[in-house]
């Protein structure tokens, strides 16, 4: 019988299931599931805490902002730790910070209506989910092969969005008419638990069992974590691909807030239309992310990125504005627009490793920028609304993202890999050529001499 070549030889990558790396297949699962139980609560936790427990409206907002902010730091945080203790280590750190939390929350807080109990265990839970799901993307920075990065990256923001905004809130639909909502909050847990057991016991991938940092690079933790600063400025380049991440997801933030107050109030659209327009542009995004993933790997992350990314959703910003001023209440172009800005936030997904080609050394730092853009948008979205729309309304604002987009354009394109060394004359490398290829080159097929 004949035999595969990994079969004669384990030591061999085996080969992707639909551009996911084989190895790093249990891995996918794990997110995907660890993000259907954070997505549970999306649609009614903040009801449930003003209606059924009895907080204000301004008490609710704390609570939603102190674990936005926990949830931005654990972003950060991710990367470097990943230096120190690894991938998995980071991952099931998330995890148990997630679990413990919130059985906290469920079992001692709520029944006792305390406001402060619940601010600390929800605001603590914020650490959780980036840690376990950005621990996993920068295992899939080192442990996917190289010309292979953005598809199995594209197949990551799949699982993200599939469980947290979509499996997640239709299991909430589902679940909560029959068994309640706080029922169904301790189903979320068992969501949690099961997505990191899958990653625990069968994720075996070796890369990510210890610190990324090797040898004398080895530092302790408040100098990984300074490092993950300084190499925003070190490799100004890296500072470049952070300032892009942050656009990336600003205009999608300030839309959600914003753009419902004018196609609601001034153009006549009900809310439910609304909320289905959302999932439009998620659903968009979902079809696009792997597609803008793999033409990242054979054509051009730059590219891909500038075009795809900043022009598309520059475009659709404007879109969003203009087609229901002029068309007025017609729900099919208005879903048109926001599908396109579901698409153009997936031509950003080859963006981490065009930023860790600047550096390959230093991926778990330079992940934290990245990851550092991407909580800061959930921020600096809605403030770009808040300064703005009194002075220049609505309109202004979506030219202002559009603007934004444009600027990531011009930067990611000069975003140029840095060039490989060239070796000594007489000096032996094992590379071979192709695997020295600088991120984002486009390669032409090998043809017979």
């Amino acid at each position: 019988m004949l035999r595969t070549p990994q079969e004669r030889d384990p030591s061999l990558p085996r080969p992707a299931v639909l551009g996911i790396p084989r190895a790093l297949l249990w891995g996918y699962l794990g997110v995907l599931l660890f993000m259907i139980g954070d997505g549970v609560e999306t649609s009614y936790l903040p009801t449930y805490f003003k209606t059924d427990l009895g907080f204000a409206e301004a008490s609710v907002g704390v609570i939603f902002t102190v674990y936005g902010v926990t949830a931005a730091v654990g972003a950060f945080l991710a990367g470097g730790l990943c230096d120190l203790w690894g991938p998995r280590r980071v991952m099931m750190a998330g995890a148990q910070c997630w679990a413990v939390c919130h059985t906290l929350l469920l079992a001692v807080a709520v029944p006792a209506h305390s406001y402060w109990l619940i601010l600390l265990t929800y605001g603590l839970r914020g650490f959780g989910y980036p840690l376990f799901a950005y621990g996993f993307m920068v295992w899939i920075m080192v442990g996917a092969p190289e010309r292979q990065l953005g598809k199995a990256l594209g197949w990551f923001w799949f699982c993200f969005t599939m469980g947290y905004p979509v499996i997640g809130s239709a299991l909430v639909s589902a679940l909560k008419p029959t068994i309640g909502f706080y029922r169904t909050l301790w189903v979320s847990l068992a969501m949690i638990v099961a997505g990191a057991l899958v990653v625990l016991l069968l994720l075996r991938e070796r890369t990510g069992f210890q610190g990324l940092s090797r040898g004398p690079e080895r530092v302790g933790l408040p100098r990984t974590f300074l490092g993950c600063f300084t190499v925003l400025f070190d490799k100004p380049r890296v500072g470049i691909g952070a300032v892009v991440r942050l656009i990336n997801t600003t205009s999608q933030f300030g839309v959600w807030v914003f753009l419902p107050l004018f196609l609601v109030d001034r153009i006549g659209f009900r809310a439910q239309e609304w909320a289905s327009l959302l999932i439009v542009m998620m659903v968009s995004n979902l079809a696009c992310v792997v597609t803008f993933g793999a033409l990242g790997d054979r054509w051009s992350r730059r590219k891909t990125v500038a075009w795809l990314g900043g022009v598309v959703s520059a475009l659709a910003c404007l879109a969003l504005y203009y087609v229901p001023e002029a068309a007025g209440h017609n729900y099919l172009l208005v879903a048109i627009a926001a599908g396109a800005l579901g698409v153009g936030m997936a031509g950003y997904v080859p963006l981490p490793p065009l930023m860790t080609s600047q550096d390959p050394e230093r991926k778990g730092q330079i992940m934290s920028a990245y990851t550092l853009g991407a909580g800061a948008s959930m921020a600096f979205g809605p403030l770009i609304g808040t300064v703005f729309i009194g002075a220049i309304g609505i309109g202004g604002v979506m030219w202002i993202y559009a603007a934004l987009h444009l600027l990531s354009t011009v930067l990611v394109l000069g975003m140029k890999t840095p060039p490989e060394p060239r070796p000594e004359p007489g000096e032996h490398t094992d590379a071979h050529p192709a695997e020295r290829q600088p991120v984002g080159a486009l390669t032409a097929p090998s043809r017979g001499l």
